[in-house]
């Protein structure tokens, strides 16, 4: 299907639409397609930060935002965290930073960061950009647009589907930084950057071919969430998320690995198996579920769980009995 005709404008509408109304994005953000969250960790650098980002840094993904801003030759200032961690409220104030670089949910931790910790930066930070990853937490999280300028996620996670699409949020702000930056004389990438996406999704296209079947599913998955209804998969969500903390907090041979309950994220839950890591995962395996590996170092340690929509709350359930079982 060419991405220039009349049928690829309303799948894409149909996908930007659903992704709008799904999150309640405000009508002065856009909605735009890229390759991956991957690629907008690298865009939204090139279109925002001039000089200086200031990156909150408490696992490998949240590392991996700053080292790329670096590798483009930016002045990144980074704010780090043991693993496991989250941030306290007494923030660092950076002078000339740009863009603040969050990561809502750390995925090779299993941290998540409050609400409160992302509301407090456009105070802090009034002429700054606020930058959110949200890669493996939406559909979950409810964000307050007033309070973020550009939020990002791809589609293999929250969304159920395939790999090979990234979403990238942004605001009127957003663009008048690249056009700005671009006017300086600075490059802000090609076929991707924000005028040029702005420019083409105005008429529900796209700047390169796409992955068109990937617009379309999402589409259909943001039609299928609106039709359960988004406080019921944040309800489900939590549900499914406080079994299995449960489960884990009195079992003997696993418990939660962040251990503060206010920083534990509900969609990429993380358990210290330590040595009865290989146990646990055979057993569960045995019985028709597979846990995630440690990340890294803690490959062999850790057992990581994704709590997502296509997750009911059955298989949770069982999940539960299995690990009570594993003594």
């Amino acid at each position: 299907m060419s991405h220039r005709n009349r049928e690829f404008e309303i799948i894409s509408k149909q996908a930007t639409e659903g992704v709008k109304e799904l999150l309640g994005v405000p009508s002065d953000f856009h909605v735009f397609f890229t390759s991956s969250a991957n690629e907008i960790w690298e865009r939204s650098i090139q279109n925002l930060v001039g000089e200086k980002s200031l990156h909150f840094v408490n696992g490998a993904f949240s590392k991996r935002y700053y080292e790329i801003a670096a590798q483009l030759g930016k002045k990144p200032v980074k704010f780090e965290v043991e693993a496991g961690h989250g941030f306290s409220m007494d923030i660092p104030v950076e002078d000339g930073v740009e863009l603040v670089a969050l990561t809502h949910n750390e995925t090779s931790t299993g941290v998540s960061v409050p609400m409160d910790f992302i509301n407090q930066f456009r105070e802090h930070y009034p002429n700054a950009l606020i930058a959110v990853d949200s890669v493996s937490s939406l559909p979950y999280p409810q964000y307050d647009f007033s309070k973020i300028d550009t939020l990002f996620f791809s589609i293999q996670k929250g969304f159920g589907l395939p790999a090979g699409l990234g979403v990238w949020i942004v605001n009127d702000r957003c663009i008048a930084k690249s056009e700005e930056l671009l006017a300086r004389g600075l490059s802000i990438g090609s076929y991707h950057n924000l005028p040029t996406l702005l420019q083409h999704g105005k008429k529900n296209q796209t700047p390169e071919t796409p992955n068109v079947l990937g617009i379309y599913l999402l589409g259909r998955v943001t039609e299928d969430f609106l039709r359960r209804g988004i406080k019921i998969i944040r309800s489900e969500t939590e549900y499914k998320a406080a079994i299995l903390y449960q489960a884990l907090s009195v079992h003997p041979y696993a418990s939660p690995f962040v251990a503060e309950p206010a920083h534990r994220s509900k969609t990429v839950i993380v358990a210290q198996s330590g040595d009865h890591t290989k146990l646990i995962s055979d057993e569960l395996a045995a019985a028709g579920l597979h846990a995630g590996e440690g990340y890294g170092d803690r490959k062999k340690t850790q057992l990581r769980f994704a709590n997502f929509p296509a997750h009911s709350r059955e298989q949770f359930e069982k999940l539960v009995d299995e690990l009570e079982k594993i003594r």
